[in-house]
């Protein structure tokens, strides 16, 4: 199950670097070239599709995921298979039709809403990517299920170069905030358009489908629906406290602001590399898994999800809040100050890794407890609303962001609960400990590093990095955080990662040697 997932992660990792890197380069580019007001507008103008699509999905997608990788593993029918995809892909069009109608047509009313009357337009040209994004997600949500993670792939890098190119073009050619929308639109209907592509010729066709044969869309939409409903529900009760946080933000932080929010945002999108591919490989594994004939091989995968997921998302995220002047300054010098501070308050959510933030919520679907999440999001609606009109008008975009990862912490904790008294899972918490702890030792070494060091913001990023990156190697066996066992699990998982397993062998052996010099063999297999 390891070298399925890991072969998993390394086509979504390569697809999601490329796909970033690209983006990346068109957000620096697109940033540097329109003014900060311009930017916050552009940022604006996407608040209500995304606020609409929220209400496109109802968990269709969640479910096609389980159903394929049930279906598959179970070996049905592959007809069975183009039934439950068909049906659930008409329902995300018919869904994402209804609601871009609603969002352009509302889109005047909204615009006074957000205190951007002038915003109308932009919009209305929003409103585009709901449907695109729907047909989009589908087709996601098909290559997840059946484990071609490989066409998400695709599917990212054409995106990708269309946001990189269109928007920067648009804007350099004196559209402002217009060419920047209307670039992300035309770039998400290109994304559809092919993704649709590679579902037909990927996936369909090689299910034998008959795309002209009558489906009882009926029949196959309930069980969709019955799983779906309740985890949809859940994800728009839990997505409020965001929204309104949105149409709350216009009208007590200015359009620079928003934008110097819109560039730590950009620059958190990195980390993306790291929760991306965990979480999109989770849902598959956990649903491949019997919770009661194969109880400990389910314990065993979420303590070693939550483990491996904290060995890379940590040192990664405090890497990034360390850094984060560095990285904003290197590429923006002074034109974003207060973008590094938005940054390293944003990405503070990802530290709850080691309590399975990542991986918690993901068993909760793939065991069907659904309405068990919907309860946790109107638990976090009931926490983050009053959070929301309290914090926000009294500390602004900081406020918005402290609402957001504060909401759902209680939820976290109990589901932790929940699964020891049901299930008997108890999250294995030492190692994630020291993990956090060869972290937080590095990040403080860069720490000092940087005050005392004054150099340009490029070569602080560069020996910063590096100095982080050789403290943590070496921290992380020296602690005990991972042992003998570890190393083997990983490079056996990696066996399927092609040439980024000889890349990712360099760090496993330099810890390798170092546990032999630093721990007995026999303390090694007890950690």
């Amino acid at each position: 199950m390891g070298k399925d997932s890991a072969k998993g992660s390394l086509q979504l990792f390569i697809g999601r670097t490329l796909s970033t890197l690209i983006m990346a380069v068109g957000s620096i580019i697109l940033a540097l070239i329109i003014s900060p007001g311009d930017l916050g507008l552009y940022a604006i103008a996407l608040i209500p599709a995304t606020t609409f699509a929220l209400f496109q999905d109802w968990g269709v997608n969640s479910a096609i995921i389980k159903y394929c990788a049930q279906f598959r593993a179970k070996e049905k029918d592959e007809k069975e298979i183009g039934q439950v995809i068909l049906s659930g892909l008409t329902f995300e069009i018919t869904t994402g039709i209804i609601l871009t109608v609603i969002s352009i047509l509302t889109a005047n009313f909204v615009a006074v809403l957000l205190h951007r009357p002038d915003a109308v337009l932009l919009i209305s040209l929003a409103s585009l990517t709901i449907l695109s994004g729907s047909i989009l997600g589908s087709a996601q949500a098909v290559f997840v299920g059946c484990e071609r993670m490989v066409l998400i792939t695709y599917g990212m890098i054409v995106q990708a170069v269309g946001q990189c190119v269109l928007p920067v073009f648009l804007v350099y050619e004196g559209y402002g905030a217009l060419g920047a929308v209307l670039g992300y639109v035309l770039s998400t209907i290109s994304a559809c358009i092919f993704a649709s592509l590679l579902l037909y010729f990927g996936i369909l066709r090689k299910l034998h489908v008959n795309l002209t044969k009558q489906i009882n869309f009926r029949q196959n939409l309930r069980p969709l629906l019955n799983y779906g409903i309740p985890l949809a529900t859940g994800t728009i009760i839990g997505s409020i406290v965001t929204q309104v946080s949105s149409f709350i933000i216009p009208s007590v932080a200015n359009n620079a602001m928003i934008g110097n929010y819109k560039i730590a945002i950009n620059f958190a999108i990195i980390l993306t590399f790291f929760t991306a591919p965990i979480t999109t490989v989770l849902f598959p594994a956990f649903s491949k898994i019997d919770p009661h004939s194969e109880s400990s091989v389910l314990k065993t995968v979420f303590s070693a999800s939550v483990k491996y997921a904290s060995l890379f998302l940590l040192p990664a995220t405090m890497a990034m809040m360390v850094l984060s002047k560095s990285i904003v300054s290197t590429i923006y010098s002074d034109k974003y100050p207060y973008a590094p501070y938005l940054l390293s308050l944003y990405i503070i959510v990802n530290l709850f890794v080691i309590f399975g933030s990542l991986s918690s919520s993901n068993l909760l679907s793939a065991l069907g407890e659904t309405k068990l999440l919907m309860k946790l999001n109107l638990a976090a609606l009931f926490i983050g609303l009053p959070l929301a009109f309290f914090l926000i008008p009294l500390l602004g975009i900081p406020g918005m962001i402290i609402t957001s990862f504060s909401a759902g912490l209680p939820g976290l904790f109990f589901i932790l609960y929940w699964l020891w008294k049901n299930y008997k899972i108890k999250l294995e918490f030492k190692s994630p400990l020291k993990i956090f702890i060869s972290s937080l030792v590095a990040a403080i070494v860069t720490f000092v590093y940087l005050t005392f060091i004054s150099a340009p913001a490029w070569l602080l990023l560069i020996t910063g990095l590096a100095l982080f990156l050789l403290v943590y190697l070496v921290a992380i066996p020296i602690s005990g955080a991972v042992s003998q066992d570890d190393i083997n699990n990983l490079r056996t998982m990696l066996l399927g990662m092609g040439w980024m397993s000889k890349i990712l062998e360099i760090p496993l052996s330099f810890i390798e040697r170092l546990l032999r010099k630093f721990l007995p063999t026999k303390k090694q297999s007890e950690n």
